[in-house]
């Protein structure tokens, strides 16, 4: 049996060695906040005192992001809603994917608008996990322009959509957003 434990104890040296080595690897695959109020700026336009507030907020409750996903969308409700978008998911690593998003909401809302999407994503395994249905809890409050963000979580994976758009919405929902890699009007 003591024969046995030697035989193993390289490997748990080893491993106890370079765990903090592995544990930096991830920073290196994660954006920092002035990389993203870059990239904000940039999508944007401009980068308000209260967007860089908003972000600073995202930061302090999540930390750094490993990927962004910049789009558009349109929504719109009457108690039920549907939203529908498109936009680009971008990685440290360089890696750019189309995305497309859909889904219905439920809840007490009335109007309607059309946003950029700015989504900060957290614990992206892999680029292919994006492709589920998330479910959120969604305020609105739209009369002509607005900044917001809510915050959409399956497992450990954790989007936080920047919404800035024009329209005349009010109201609170919940529902869930479906990504997928083609566009689709079924909003289920």
């Amino acid at each position: 049996m003591k024969f046995r434990l030697l035989a193993f104890a390289p490997l748990l040296i080893f491993a106890f060695t370079f765990a903090p080595i592995a544990g930096n690897a991830t920073e290196n695959d994660t954006y920092d906040e002035e990389s993203i109020l870059d990239a904000t700026k940039g999508f944007f336009g401009a980068t308000t005192k209260g967007l860089a507030e908003l972000i600073q907020k995202i930061f302090k409750d999540h930390g750094r992001p490993n990927g962004y996903i910049a789009g558009e969308e349109v929504s719109g409700a009457i108690g039920v809603g549907l939203r529908y978008g498109e936009g680009t998911l971008h990685r440290k690593n360089g890696a750019k994917i189309k995305v497309y998003w859909q889904g219905p909401s439920v809840g007490f809302d009335l109007g309607g608008n059309a946003s950029k999407v700015f989504t900060l994503v957290y614990h992206l395994k892999n680029n292919n996990e994006i492709f589920q249905r998330i479910p959120g809890v969604d305020g609105t409050f739209y009369f002509v322009g607005g900044v917001g963000v809510n915050y959409q979580q399956s497992g450990d994976l954790i989007l936080a959509p920047i919404r800035t758009g024009v329209g005349l919405r009010a109201g609170a929902s919940i529902g869930y957003l479906h990504y997928n890699r083609k566009h689709s009007w079924i909003p289920f």
